[in-house]
This record gives C-alpha cells, structure tokens and sequence, in this order.
C-alpha cells in the first residue's frame, strides 16, 4: 500500500520535467583546468568527484526518507563534457524534439558555447574516438553495420554485490592504503601506475564520504528549522544515518538503502556508464538487516516497503542522460536501465527467495514507475507461489518485471570461467545481460546488423543504400550454385565486419584505460584495489567485452526464403528475388505473397528456418567469441536490441524474407512480424534451439491480449509456459499483456493515454515516448494465444 508520502513523492517524480544541469560540467571544468598535467590522469578523476561531492548543490525532497539527487532537484540530468561535448545545436534539439527532451535554459546554452565547447570540443573521448577510428570504421558505423556505445557513454556496466553492506569507505580506504604499502617499486615496473591509480581510488572514497556529511549537515539544518515535530524528527534520523553512512558499513535497514544510494549516486556522477550502476540482489543484500531488525522490534513490515517505495522514487528521479544521433536512435528513452534482481539462488545453491522478495513484488506492484527496470530470477528451485506473484503483476500490462532462467544464467557465468559461488551471486542487468556482480566488467560496445550483412553479401559487398563498397568481393549471388556458397560468402562478409568492430573495440578500450579512469567504480569492484589497477584498465576479476547482434529473426527468414525458393525448390531465381526487393515488391506481389506466406520462417518450430537460425547463431558466435580484448578477457556475444532494430531497420531496403525498405527488425530473439502463426509454444521451442548457454544474455518478447490471462487458468497458462521455456534452457522471456486497439487508440490520442507504459525491448517505456516506428513495430507484434 502506498502511503501519502510516497504518493507526493511519487506524483513529483513523474511530472518533474527534465531539464539539463550545467552544475557538474561547470565542476569538471574547473578542476580540469586548474589541475591537468600537474597530477596523474587516476588522481585528477580522483579530485574530480571530490570536488563535485564537496560543492554541488544538495536536495532533501518534502517528506522523503532516502536522500540524494544526482542533479540539483528531480530531473535535473548534468552532462559529462570529458565523455561527449555537445553543441549549441544539439542543446536546442533535445530542449525542442517532441520525443525524450531535456529543458536547456538560455543560461545554460551560454556556459556551453562559451566555457565547455572551447575547452573540451578536442577533449572529449568523442573526438578521440572519432579521430582514432579508421575510414572504414566509420564507413561501416555511418551505414548501419554496427553502431559504438562508448562515443556518448562510458563503459561502465556493471553491478553492486553485498560488500558495500559489509564495510564503510573507511574499510576501503585502509585496503587502499595497505594496497600502496605493499607496492614493489624494486621489482614491478608498473608500480608508480598502480600507485596513482591507488591514490585516486583513495580521494574518490573521500568524495562519497564528504558527500553523506554534508547530507547530514543539510537535515540538521532542516530539522532546525521544521515545526512539525514528526518530519524533524525524521529529518533528525536522516542527518544520524547519513552521519554514519557511507564511511561506516550499514547497521540497518534503511542505512544499507542509502549506503547504497549514497553509491549510485557517486558511480553516475563520476561518469556516465551504460548501463546505469544498480544494487543488483538486492533481496538477498537486505534480507539480513530486515531480519534482525524485524527480530527486535525496530522494524516492521510495512516500514520497510515505505522506505523501498522511497527508494523506488529515488531511480525515478535519475533520467538517463540525453543522446543525440545514432546513439539515440539506438536507445531512445529515459531509462537508465538499473535494473534490480529478485529471488534466484543463494551463494550454497539453495532458494534465496526470502520475506524481502515478497515485499520488492509488493513494491514494484504499487509503484509502476519506469525506473529501475525489475526481474525474477526463477529457478528449478523457486517456489511457484513467487512465480505466480511476480505473474500476477506481468498481467497488469505494463512490461514489468522480466523473467530469467536462473539455472541457464549460472551456467553461462560458469561456461565462461566464473567460479560457482561468483555464478551463484551474480545475475542479469541492463536488458537481458549476464554478470559477476560486483566482480566483472561486462562492457556492451554496440549491436551489429546481422542482416544488413547479408544485404551487403546479395550486392557483392555494396550498400545498395549509398552505393558504396564497405564489404568484401564475394561474388555476383546470381552465380552461386548452391545455398552453401552463399552462406559461405555471408560468413566471410560477417568476419570483415567483426573484424573492424573489433579492431576499434581495441583502440576505445585503451583510449578510456589511459584518458578515463574510474577510480570510484574501481573501489567497489574486486580485485582493483588488489590489483592496483582501473576497473576500464582491466582491474576487475573478469573483463569481458560484448558485441550486441540484432535481428536473428529476419537473416533466419531471409536465408529460408532462399533457401527454400531459390536453391531447394526452385521457384525463382536469384536475379527474380533480388529484382523484387530492388523495387521494394512493387509489381512483384505474387513473389511477395510467397516469400511472406508460403515459406518457412522461425519462430513456428519449423526445423527447416530453425535449423538454418541456429547456423547463422553458431557463424557469429563462432567469428566474435573467444577474440581477446584489452584487459586480459575476451569478446563475447549477447542477442538483444534496446531501439536499435528500429534504427537498423532504417538504414536497409526489402529483404527477401518480405520485409519491405526501411521497416523494423525484429526485437532480441523474437520472429519476424506476423512470422509466429503456431503460437507460444512454438515460438519458445524455435527460440530453444538457439544455445543459450554459450552467450552473455538473449532477449524474447511475448505479447498476450489481457483476456487470455484472466483468472487463475490464464495465470497457470502463462506460468506454465515460463517453466517450460527454462527447461528448454530459454535464458529470458517477458511480456506486453494489451491488446493491439488500445495500443491504435493511444497513438491516435496520446493525451487520453499519456500513463500507459509497455514493454519496448529489455525495458518499459511510456507508449507516447516512443516515435511513431517503434509504436508501430510493438502494434504489429504478433498477438499470442493458447
């Protein structure tokens, strides 16, 4: 139940208007050109957020428990000029786009054009990555091959474990001082590095220390002047807590919620990672102190989901920082994408779902905020009553939250080298993405367009979009005898491609290991502070870098078409099929009907396009995985979009499956279009025969009018229908739960359904936030039934 409070406080968070805070560039900028050259880069993003902590403009919201803002109220949303410099121009298009703006005052236009643009327009990582970029690199990124995560954003994706419940900054200061003391300037010649890189992690502990006094300075303040006795007392309590949070380790249950707050805020202040930092097992983080203070009486149930509904807000608050360009199009949203886990396995393999479990549903139930994004973890072992609750809430409609097979989670984490109590301890963050929290660098550095590639093979390496040669001679397809030497030639396409995304991969990597480290996020992370090393230099304990690949969907039905009509049953020749896709099937209707309707197509557990899915799934796992990257990991693959097959979708013409020009791929691992005509279990039987296991995450949407889900036999169904997609090993699967007319009503009139949220890819979204493609892509997704 929502309480009064909450309810302001929640009513503050969705109206607030986000707006751009110059607050931040104006902090780095001074301390960039007081202190750059005269300290080491660590130390210098050391003495960065310390002076930010220590002058920033602080916020205790009316009536709440939790405290801290990353701007100086709700919203406000600062920029990171070291990351991405942007223009005057593009402050005035995200202020006047109808979609995800941002509020840019003349003021703050001002301090841009004449402070930030001239220091950092040459500074930015932007422009060293722009600049370190190869010409064919940036042929391939400019057509849509692949798009960079980094140009924008830093690389910091990654996940809080239980340490930061268990010690105080002070604890790590003392590791960090032990650290230097042990440093060997005989004998290892990256001693001095280390120890910069030490120092720095040293100051960015004072920073978050700095911060929780100053918090507790400002409610002392407050309650001074407060004349209702109940909110000063409680602005009282706050200045305690934040007293001894974050320098010692949380004695309670609301101390460990703002330790971890007071944590967040410094890991999206520091930089602006992708995906935003968040608590990860947060039931199981919690489940101690909630116990203990349940035992003696401090503590009573209702409390504690009043100060997780506060918490709640506090991500709400956060909108992701704005994007502009490719980058936008490929994740157009105000999600940050914390994204919180919920049941799962403890560290001895047992059930970890707890009491805490129950009341997080309870939360995410009552809040429906967009922010953080929320999963179930469900194994063999989860009970079918926390199944059905987090289903009871899935039916609702709006996209939240998502479900994972943690039995096929652990075993990815330990196919790629985790030990199992680390495996047993992580989970999944982002969208869909599989992690060692608190002990890895999972780096995500862009989708690549599986189909577009094949485009690319059928025009002997042309772009027939631009009519440039960005691929690799394969050959006329007109002359290929069989369906192997075409998929031989796509294959070799594919390795091109990987190739150069890789080889930048490489550059941005050390670009951000030597002009961006993250000695804040390198405290929380084992083993940095062993290693003496930078969580962006490889100091983590695992270091794994992700390449996205998106629309498996469409190159499986491309490949099928010809396949099936061309080589196999020869219905048509390679020149009628590519004739017909030239003129988007304009006059060419009978090959449309037949390449759309009367040809295999995944999704429908069909071997023959099944078969051929898993053959271009195993050609891409096969070319990106087990490729070193800079920090003593490896490159792996996931299968998911964000917005990106939109984007991707843009930038093709028709393709021989009977998609016509310019039109959606398909979302994460789901079929084409209207291509799942044997409903859901068809589909998770199709989307079972990809293996999981051997990638970092997979996505699978699934949409359902709300009438099939009604009562306790449509619950039972869906629920019945998640258990036997994990058996299958399915790593992930989640839901729109609304039927395709309310959808139509609210594109037609917004204002009427400005609430309405639905899920989008591996996050919720409001429906009129969306641009008018991706509304129609989740309007045309097939509608399933059992």
């Amino acid at each position: 139940m929502i309480t009064e409070r909450v309810r302001k406080l929640r009513e503050q968070s969705v109206n607030a208007i986000p707006y751009i805070s110059m607050e931040r560039a104006e902090i780095v900028d001074a301390v960039y050109k007081e202190y750059e050259g005269s300290v080491s880069i660590p130390v210098l993003r050391g003495m960065v957020l310390k002076e930010l902590m220590t002058h920033k403009k602080l916020c205790i919201n009316d009536g709440e428990l939790i405290v801290g803002e990353r701007g100086e109220k709700p919203a406000g949303t600062p920029t990171y000029p070291e990351l991405c410099c942007h223009t005057v121009e593009d402050f005035q298009v995200m202020n006047d786009r109808e979609k995800i703006t941002f509020k840019t005052s003349e003021e703050s236009r001002e301090i841009q054009q004449e402070t930030i643009i001239p220091y950092w327009e040459k500074r930015s990582m932007r422009h060293h990555i722009i600049n370190n970029m190869t010409h064919e690199w940036k042929e391939c990124y400019e057509a849509g091959i692949f798009t960079e995560f980094m140009e924008q954003r830093g690389p910091g994706h990654t996940v809080a474990d239980s340490k930061i419940y268990k010690k105080g900054f002070m604890d790590f200061k003392k590791e960090i001082e032990d650290s230097i003391s042990k440093l060997d300037f005989y004998n290892d010649d990256e001693a001095l590095d280390k120890k910069n890189q030490l120092m720095g992690m040293s100051l960015a502990c004072d920073a978050i220390m700095i911060l929780g006094k100053r918090y507790s300075e400002l409610a002392k303040e407050l309650a001074d002047k407060e004349d209702d006795p109940v909110r000063k007392e409680e602005l009282l309590h706050i200045a305690h807590t934040c007293n001894h949070v974050p320098a010692y380790a949380p004695r309670t249950f609301e101390e460990a919620l703002q330790m971890y707050w007071f944590v967040h805020l410094c890991v999206i202040s520091e930089l602006n990672p992708w995906d935003a930092f968040n608590p990860g097992r947060l039931d199981q983080h919690l489940y101690p102190f909630y116990m203990k203070e349940i035992e003696v009486g401090t503590l009573s149930r209702e409390k504690a989901e009043e100060l997780l509904q506060c918490f709640w807000v506090k991500f709400n608050n956060q909108p992701a920082p704005p994007k502009v360009g490719i980058t936008l199009k490929e994740s157009g949203t105000y999600t940050d994408f914390a994204n919180i886990n919920c049941g799962g396995l403890r560290e001895d393999g047992s059930d970890g779902v707890n009491e805490v479990s129950y009341i997080l549903l309870d939360v995410i139930d009552e809040m429906k905020l967009l922010q953080p994004s929320s999963n179930v973890q469900i194994s063999k072992k989860t009970p079918q009553r926390f199944l059905k609750r987090a289903l009871r809430i899935v039916r609702k409609g709006w996209g939240q939250p998502s479900l994972f097979n943690t039995d096929v989670v652990i075993q990815e984490m330990l196919r790629a080298g985790k030990t199992v109590e680390d495996a047993r301890n992580g989970g999944t963050s982002g969208c869909v993405e599989t992690g060692a929290f608190g002990k890895e660098a999972y780096i995500l550095t862009g989708y690549i367009n599986l189909p577009k590639i094949l485009e690319i093979t059928l025009n002997n390496g042309i772009d027939p979009m631009t009519g440039k040669k960005i691929g690799i001679e394969t050959g006329n397809p007109a002359d290929f005898e069989t369906y192997e030497v075409l998929f031989d030639a796509y294959k070799k396409q594919l390795k091109h491609f990987v190739d150069i995304k890789v080889k930048g991969n490489r550059v941005i990597e050390r670009l951000y290991a030597t002009k961006m480290p993250v000695p804040f996020l390198s405290v929380i992370i084992d083993d940095c502070i062993k290693n003496g090393k930078d969580y962006n230099s490889g100091g983590a304990r695992y270091n794994t870098t992700y390449i996205q690949g998106v629309g498996i969907g469409n190159i499986t039905d491309m490949l099928s078409s010809i396949k099936y009509n061309v080589f196999d049953y020869k219905k048509l020749t390679m020149d009628e099929l590519l004739a017909a896709t030239k003129a988007n099937f304009a006059g060419y209707e009978g090959i449309l009907n037949l390449v759309k309707n009367k040809t295999p197509k995944y999704g429908n557990d069909d071997d023959y396009a099944d078969n051929i899915m898993s053959e271009v799934f195993h050609a891409y796992y096969d070319e990106v995985t087990g490729r070193p990257n800079g920090k003593g990991g490896v490159h792996r693959i996931n299968m998911l979009p964000t917005t990106c097959h939109v984007y991707f979708g843009e930038v093709m013409g028709a393709t021989p499956d009977g998609r016509l020009a310019n039109k959606p791929l398909a979302d994460g691992i789901s079929p084409s279009k209207g291509a799942d005509t044997n409903g859901p279990t068809g589909v998770i039987k199709s989307a079972s025969k990809m293996d999981h296991v051997i990638t970092g995450g997979t996505l699978l949407n699934q949409k359902f009018t709300p009438s099939l889900l009604e009562g306790e036999e449509g619950l039972d169904n869906i629920a019945h229908l998640v258990r036997a997609y994990f058996r299958l090993d399915g790593h992930h699967i989640q839901f729109n739960v609304i039927s395709k007319e309310t959808l139509l009503k609210a594109q037609e009139n917004p204002d009427a359904y400005k609430n309405l949220i639905v899920r989008v890819a591996g996050y919720s979204d409001y429906f009129c936030n969306l641009s008018k493609a991706l509304q129609d892509e989740i309007i045309e997704r097939t509608e399933q039934s059992f």
